[in-house]
């Protein structure tokens, strides 16, 4: 599902694509708002956000994510870069250790793909981690 695409958003910092996922996140109805969303978001080599994608809809503590489904559009639309997103429902901001695990492979993916991973956020409702802001990436923004 696109939520968003060629919008003139460009990418300095993470606050503005949290902004927007937590605005998308609100439109959910009680059943949709207790899941986790998985959301890849295409940068062209600008900066500039050219999609954002749902890439997987999980459980409230889960969500199924592999490579192939993160990258697939960024390789059909010729992105630069990528920035992943996951919602937490519980509002803990926190990246668990399948968090970390799942940056950690995605970004070696990326690697090979020639497509880098500038950040990976986790958004609550009430604000959002950064694994760039946070020193847990090597490329940052």
């Amino acid at each position: 599902m696109i939520i968003l695409q060629d919008k003139a958003i460009q990418v300095t910092e993470p606050k503005p694509i949290a902004r927007l996922l937590q605005e998308w996140l609100a439109t959910l109805d009680d059943t949709d708002h207790l899941k986790e969303h998985f959301f890849v978001v295409l940068l062209d080599a600008r900066m500039r956000v050219t999609l954002v994608d749902v890439v997987s809809i999980g459980t409230l503590n889960a969500s199924l994510v592999h490579p192939r489904e993160v990258f697939i559009r960024a390789i059909a639309n010729a992105a630069s870069a990528i920035l992943i997103a996951h919602n937490h429902p519980s509002d803990q901001s926190d990246p668990s250790d399948a968090d970390i695990a799942l940056t950690k492979r995605l970004q070696q993916a990326g690697k090979l793909l020639g497509i880098d991973l500038i950040d990976h956020l986790i958004v609550t409702t009430s604000g959002y981690y950064s694994f760039a802001e946070n020193g847990r990436l090597s490329t940052t923004l």
